[in-house]
């Protein structure tokens, strides 16, 4: 059985000079994963996540806590394929998380957009590979994309990922399945 932190991953933040009372795992993103890896994602109305912030954090969690399966499922789901999960898993592994700082979060842009400006820090390590003092930080604008499956007429927010390489022309239908052409829809924003 896995252990988990008293404080969720995604509320530590190494650069507030006085911490609020952080929320526990159990208490932030542990039911947004729990319900993800036991199949309740689609039945359970109440473990959707609401915003890309929320999305942002639990995705931040899911980094700290090696939940690469999830990493890879909150990505639109035209990339998910195109993602390496054991490169996920082991740049996950192999960072030694420090906290996160959502700098801003942008709610709405257009009709089905939102973005996120955050800073994920780890504490460096030296050319030995030795862990040093210096905290860094992986500063970000992401953006994030709400989705509606045609199927049960859910909508759910999803990370899009400007790194995939992806053929895509200006014209054909976008990504994300929103029926506009790509060029206006999420062409913007990768």
């Amino acid at each position: 059985m896995q252990s988990y932190p008293d404080t969720c991953p995604c509320q530590i933040n190494p650069t507030a000079e006085m911490t609020d009372a952080p929320l526990s795992y159990q208490d932030c993103c542990q039911p947004y994963h729990d319900a993800f890896y036991n199949d309740e994602i689609d039945k359970a109305d109440g473990i959707k996540v609401e915003t890309a912030e929320r999305l942002m954090r639990t995705r931040y969690s899911a980094f700290a806590l090696v939940k690469s399966e999830y990493i890879i499922k909150t990505t639109v789901p035209a990339q998910q394929a195109l993602l390496d999960i054991n490169a996920i898993e082991s740049w996950a592994k192999e960072t030694d998380w420090a906290g996160l700082e959502i700098v801003e979060h942008t709610p709405k842009l257009g009709k089905r957009h939102a973005q996120v400006e955050f800073k994920a820090y780890f504490n460096a390590k030296d050319n030995a590979g030795d862990l040093t003092v210096k905290v860094q930080a992986h500063h970000e604008l992401s953006t994030f994309v709400k989705v509606k499956d045609k199927a049960n007429k859910d909508t759910r927010w999803y990370f899009l990922d400007p790194t995939v390489a992806m053929t895509v022309s200006q014209k054909q239908p976008c990504i994300c399945g929103s029926g506009e052409k790509f060029k206006r829809c999420c062409g913007d924003f990768i």
